[in-house]
């Protein structure tokens, strides 16, 4: 049996990953799951697959999981540094779904057991690219890309030499505002931004896809990740998200893949890697598609791209500034503090002060850099809020 440990199970990542192993729970020993306040549903997937620890994020949760799998022999724990605790427990096989910069740590620590790391977590490159591949390579570790793009793009360079890369093309579906007149963005809603059109997401995610913060962060993984120059990688905008990604070589043939929008997919590729599992995805019917289309990813429309490749060239923490300065506008703009707009404007102009102020290209990123460069992006980000210097 195959031992497994999943961080953020009970986010959309993760409850897609429970239902996989679940539907051949005699493949899989499940070492422990962690998630955040909804225990009643973690505390459900530590019974129906027989974990062996469940670890909810917050402390003063502790009690309600304890008493939910009271009498089934589940160990229980609760805080940030139980969640940490979780990957130091020996598995063949961890994802990490945590959303945000907490989940840098757990999939950290996770490497050092020279296994395999399904990573969901986009701010672990984003925040720290080249130390996390660095603790992967020292360790004999090997990190699979679970989002759908990057999945996309290890398939597609199976076999390849990337010497023969000419340039990768990262889809986007466009948000909730993609055919909306640009002028009308200043006036764009929570409700608005909140509803996908094409995925059914958590808030959070949905509000990235509508400002393509999330493509701005993926485009930058993707220059971690492949180790690509910044000039070798796009982003177009693809409203059927049947096309997840391409890959461009010199004699100028193009690798697409494509699949059904359902996470399962990339999930099921990294579960089953270096074979190919059966995955309980619907087929694609191409006749009945019709049709594929694209357009331009709109730079004005979308000034988080233009962000995503300034910190690309920058390099260093500003990958950690970035992420932090985004994670924050977007508490803001869901508090009603500022609006859609405001989001970019807001990381762009903490970027342009901590540069000038403290500088952020690194030649060597370590766990505390990333960390400080972290908590002063944060608290910048609320600095600049309270001084009216958004616009």
């Amino acid at each position: 049996m195959r031992k497994v440990t999943i961080f953020g199970s009970t986010g959309s990542i993760g409850e897609n990953t429970v239902d996989l192993i679940a539907r051949a729970p005699e493949l899989y020993d499940v070492v422990a799951l962690t998630g955040g306040r909804n225990v009643a549903r973690l505390a459900e997937q530590a019974i129906s697959l027989n974990a062996d620890l469940a670890v909810t994020a917050f402390d003063d949760c502790y009690d309600d999981l304890k008493a939910a799998l009271s009498g089934t022999g589940i160990e229980v724990a609760a805080g940030e540094a139980a969640v940490a605790e979780a990957a130091d427990r020996k598995a063949d096989w961890f994802m990490s779904a945590i959303v945000g910069a907490a989940g840098l740590v757990p999939g950290l620590r996770a490497l050092r057991h020279g296994t395999i790391l399904a990573l969901a977590n986009k701010e672990s490159l984003v925040t720290a690219g080249p130390y996390l591949m660095a603790e992967a390579r020292k360790h004999g570790a090997t990190i699979l890309p679970v989002d759908s793009e990057h999945s996309a793009v290890f398939q597609a360079l199976v076999g390849e030499d990337m010497k023969a890369v000419e340039r990768i093309i990262i889809t986007a579906s466009g948000g909730a505002f993609r055919d909306w007149p640009l002028q009308a963005l200043e006036k764009a809603t929570l409700a608005e931004a909140s509803a996908h059109p094409n995925w059914d997401m958590g808030q959070r995610i949905t509000i990235d896809s509508a400002s393509m913060f999330n493509k701005a962060m993926e485009l930058i993984e993707t220059k971690e990740f492949f180790g690509v120059d910044t000039d070798k990688i796009e982003a177009v905008v693809h409203p059927e998200s049947l096309i997840h990604a391409l890959v461009g070589f010199k004699d100028g043939a193009l690798m697409a893949h494509l699949g059904p929008p359902d996470m399962r997919h990339a999930i099921g590729y990294a579960l089953h890697w270096p074979d190919r599992g059966h995955v309980p995805v619907a087929r694609l019917d191409l006749a009945q598609i019709g049709s594929l289309n694209f357009r331009p990813a709109e730079e004005d429309r979308y000034p988080a791209l233009r962000i995503a490749r300034d910190v690309m060239q920058t390099g260093g923490l500003s990958g950690a500034a970035f992420n932090a300065s985004k994670e924050a506008a977007l508490d803001a703009f869901i508090a009603g503090q500022i609006g859609f707009q405001d989001m970019a404007r807001l990381v762009d102009k903490v970027l342009n002060r901590l540069q000038q102020r403290n500088g952020l290209s690194c030649d060597i990123l370590t766990l505390d850099k990333v960390l400080a460069t972290d908590h002063l992006a944060r608290k910048t980000t609320q600095d600049m809020m309270q001084d009216a210097t958004v616009r």
